[in-house]
């Protein structure tokens, strides 16, 4: 057994089962939604159909990440317990809570002077972080070293693509990344906005695309062009999609079709809440290792 263990925050978006069978450790981010807290526990406390719904009847919702507190709270009992720990964090272009990690880490490496504390910023999320982190611990498993994985994380981290599409622009407008004038032509002309995670990890809108067929395409071309080995792929492919089962499974279905020596079937997953607040419903994210992230 690993003497190490691997943590990550409730942002990489896979279930419970899948976190627990790989072995790792969640912690939570949190959300609210008209003043009400919740822990983001992975749908434990709202499925994702009522969360979603309680949005779309126009809940205001909220998050809040991980502070140094709760960090130091996780991390302690790991290193009482004689292990080293190697904690992923969701994209510092998204979030500080990377900057919260280190802090904790900074804080107890002090107290635990025989202890190794890495934290890794992905620079990836939902799924794709997930993807990440699904990987860590293949190579864990497979019998690397701790400093041996971060060293490995740290250079294939931008290797993982995410693209993703929205075919609801409510809550693009409402958090400022389409205006309100850019979202009623886009509605009205069922334009689809295709965005990736850039070198840094910050979101990016790439291309607006009209009508679903078209954009579900598109998505799957861009695995063309970057996956690694292109059509040959042999990697893991997951997508999570907010609300949207139909529309993520046309997708992995044309992934699956254009894909023959991928490994396994595309996993599907739930954008979790943290993340949902921001996209709402509507949106799939696709996520594959492919040639590094330079723009």
């Amino acid at each position: 057994m690993a003497s190490y263990v691997i943590t990550c925050c409730s942002t990489v978006d896979l279930s419970k089962e899948h976190l627990k069978e790989k072995n790792i450790e969640y912690i939570p981010f949190h959300y609210y939604l008209d003043q009400t807290a919740y822990d983001d526990d992975l749908f434990t406390s709202l499925s994702p159909s009522d969360f979603y719904k309680a949005l779309t009847d126009g809940a205001e919702p909220k998050t809040a990440q991980v502070n140094v507190d709760e960090f130091l709270a996780r991390f302690t009992p790991i290193l009482e317990s004689g292990k080293d720990l190697i904690h992923l964090s969701l994209s510092s272009g998204l979030s500080g809570v990377f900057n919260s990690a280190n802090v904790a880490a900074n804080m107890l490496s002090g107290k635990y002077p025989d202890r190794k504390i890495y934290v890794v910023d992905t620079l990836g999320a939902s799924s794709g972080f997930g993807l990440i982190a699904d990987k860590a611990a293949e190579l864990r498993d497979g019998g690397m070293t701790i400093d041996e994985l971060y060293a490995w994380l740290e250079a294939h981290k931008k290797e993982m693509h995410h693209w993703f599409f929205s075919t609801d622009l409510t809550f693009f407008i409402k958090g400022g990344r389409v205006s309100p004038l850019s979202g009623w032509f886009g509605t009205v002309l069922k334009i689809c906005p295709l965005l990736d995670m850039d070198k840094d990890g910050h979101l990016v809108p790439r291309f607006k695309i009209r009508g679903k067929a078209r954009v579900r395409q598109e998505i799957v071309n861009k695995m063309k062009q970057f996956a690694h080995d292109r059509e040959n792929y042999s990697g893991k492919c997951f997508l999570s999609h907010s609300d949207c089962y139909e529309d993520a499974r046309a997708v992995a279905d044309l992934v699956e079709a254009a894909f023959p020596h991928m490994n396994g079937k595309v996993v599907i997953n739930n954008i979790g809440p943290t993340i949902g607040c921001h996209t709402g419903p509507g949106t799939v994210a696709l996520f594959f290792w492919g040639d590094e992230r330079n723009a």
